[in-house]
This record gives structure tokens, C-alpha cells and sequence, in this order.
């Protein structure tokens, strides 16, 4: 018995009736040989690390664009707390961690530059619209490569888990149902911290009824929302919170809509972003030969329209800005 079917094996004995078996995974789009060490949703979770679409998350916007601090959430560190929460909640639940894992990694690898306002400038520009949890599976079934294969060939329960973290489907696993529902503790508890930093509000203008039932800290929040996802879901169906609690949570995430999100301050450079990311899109579009290796590669017409989409959506805020320079901006004569 190697490595792996001795994990397949503890999955077996350990892992609640609930949970998704490695060994019972519906596989890859393309048959492989098995790894005599990883399960499948192990090596899933170390391909999405490995990946340049991970790498880039570092460079990408939360909330807030272009922060002057170091200690401000990024797309990356907003993955990996969704990571860990999703974690804690699947170990209590005796649910596969390792699967669990792999979602929460992979689930924002499509989020364009500029965070959400990137993403609704995309979809205001792009012929067939744009969000992000579909271009997060585009780029792990397409964009991304292993060798001189597209894409990198994820089992179909990771692929689920990453395309319904976020609109009207849910995951089909217990484990894409927590990082659904972790997603969302996470940006809500962090986005608070991010703007009680940056000065956009203070803990003194969170309602008392949040602070009441949730704590008045990152952590004490964070906590309970967790401890009341494990008590609902504790040899359930589905993943859940109580009706009470989630109710307060969405409310919580409006609170944060009119006051973070919408802020004057929080969302000042927004326009900026946006008549970026429509204006060097556009600019792709009338210049193909800017993208000649993409051209050549998706032909022309809606292929390439598609091309330059992917090719926005991949650019880290750094670099979106460092090209927008490149092609617009007068440089000086040396």
C-alpha cells in the first residue's frame, strides 16, 4: 500500500458519510495516471498554488485600490483566510480538508485587476459580459498550462466548487458549500478591519446589533460566525448557518455595502480604474497586432475578442497601470 491509498484508506475510516471521498471523485476531464503519494484533490490544490493565475493574486486589489500600506487584504490574502476558515470548518465536520482546500485556493484565480470595480468595467465592455467565478474556471480549464496542454486537468468537484463559490448555483459538495459560505465571512470580517485602517469608519459605527452578536473584534467575529456554521451543519445535508444568524450577516455585508463599499473614500480611484480597463480593452480591439502571439493563437473575430478579455482580466493592478503608461502616456525624450 503506498502513500496515497494509505490516505484513501484514513479518508475512508475517519471522514464523515457526508464527506466526498477521494476515491469516490466523478475524476478529470482527461484520464491520468494516479500519483503514488498525493489523492486527487491533493494534487488539484498543488497545481492551483503552482499556478502563475495564483502568483498573480499578490498584486491584486480587495477593496481598496493602490493602499499605501502594507497590512491592507490583497486577492491573495483574502484567498488564503478564506483557505483557513474553509479548513476549520471542514476538520470540525469531518469533511475532506484537503478538497475544501483546493476550492478556496482556486476560487478568485479569474478576478480581473481593480477588484470588483475591474470586474464590472469588464462586464460592462466585454461582448458576452464577465464574472469572475466563470473566468476563475475558464482559467483552470483553458488559460492556464501543464506543458503544452491547456488548462490543468482539476477534478470535476474542485471545478464545481470554483465556479459556484458566487452566484445562483450551489456547490454540489459539502466542501464547495463551505468555501461559499467562508468566502463571505472572510471578506466581511477583513473588508471591516481594512476600513477601520484606512479611516473610511470606526468600530464605534458598526450598528450595537452586530457587535452584540458577532464580538467586537476581527477575531471574535470570525469565531462565531464558524461556531454557528458547525452547529448547523453538524451531520446535515448542507452548509449552514441559522436562519437568525445569516439574516444578521447579510445584513451586515448591506451595512457594509452603503458605508464601506460605496464610500466616497473607499471607492475614489474607481472611476480612474475603470477608464482604464475600458480604454486599454478597447485599444486591444482596434490593434490586434499589439497581441500578435494571442492573435495568432484565437484567430480573429469573437475568438479574439475573447483573447483580449482573458488578457485584461489576468493583469495584475501594477500591471495594468505599468501598460496603460506604456500606450497612452507620453514619455520623455532622452
Amino acid at each position: 500500500m503506498n502513500l496515497r491509498e494509505r490516505a484513501e484508506a484514513f479518508e475512508l475510516v475517519h471522514l464523515s458519510e457526508h464527506a466526498c471521498l477521494s476515491t469516490q471523485s466523478k475524476g478529470r476531464s482527461i484520464e491520468e495516471e494516479q500519483c503514488d503519494v498525493r489523492t486527487v484533490f491533493q494534487r488539484d490544490r498543488d497545481r492551483i498554488t503552482h499556478s502563475k493565475a495564483f502568483r498573480r493574486l499578490m498584486h491584486k486589489t480587495q477593496v481598496f485600490l493602490s493602499p499605501e500600506g502594507d497590512h491592507y487584504r490583497t486577492r491573495l490574502t483574502h484567498t488564503l483566510e478564506v483557505s483557513q476558515i474553509s479548513r476549520t470548518i471542514a476538520r470540525a465536520l469531518s469533511l475532506n480538508e484537503d478538497l475544501t482546500e483546493a476550492i478556496a485556493l482556486g476560487h478568485d484565480l479569474g478576478h480581473t485587476p481593480f477588484g470588483h470595480c475591474g470586474e464590472m468595467a469588464l462586464n460592462d465592455i466585454h461582448k458576452y459580459g464577465f464574472r469572475h467565478n466563470v473566468q476563475s474556471l475558464r482559467v483552470v480549464d483553458i488559460i492556464e498550462k501543464r506543458g503544452q496542454r491547456e488548462g490543468l486537468n482539476l477534478t470535476d468537484e474542485v471545478r464545481d466548487g470554483i465556479l459556484n463559490h458566487s452566484g445562483p448555483n450551489v456547490p454540489y459538495t459539502l466542501e464547495g458549500q463551505i468555501v461559499r459560505l467562508s468566502d463571505r465571512i472572510a471578506y466581511i470580517n477583513h473588508d471591516i478591519d481594512d476600513a477601520i485602517r484606512a479611516g473610511v469608519m470606526t468600530l464605534d459605527q458598526i450598528p450595537s446589533a452586530y457587535i452584540e452578536a458577532f464580538g467586537d473584534t476581527s477575531s471574535k467575529r470570525i469565531n462565531s460566525m464558524i461556531m454557528n456554521v458547525i452547529e448547523n451543519s453538524t451531520d446535515k445535508h448542507e452548509i449552514q448557518m441559522s436562519p437568525d444568524v445569516y439574516e444578521l450577516m447579510l445584513r451586515l455585508r448591506n451595512f457594509m455595502f452603503d458605508n464601506v463599499y460605496l464610500n466616497e473614500i473607499a471607492k475614489g480611484e474607481e472611476k480612474k480604474a475603470k477608464v482604464i480597463v475600458k480604454t486599454l480593452y478597447q485599444y486591444l480591439i482596434d490593434n490586434p497586432q499589439y497581441l500578435k502571439e494571442e492573435y495568432d493563437r484565437c484567430s480573429s473575430g469573437d475568438e479574439f475578442i475573447v483573447c483580449v478579455k482573458d488578457y485584461i482580466a489576468g493583469m495584475s493592478d501594477r500591471y495594468i497601470i505599468n501598460k496603460y503608461s506604456e500606450i497612452f502616456i507620453p514619455k520623455f525624450w532622452r
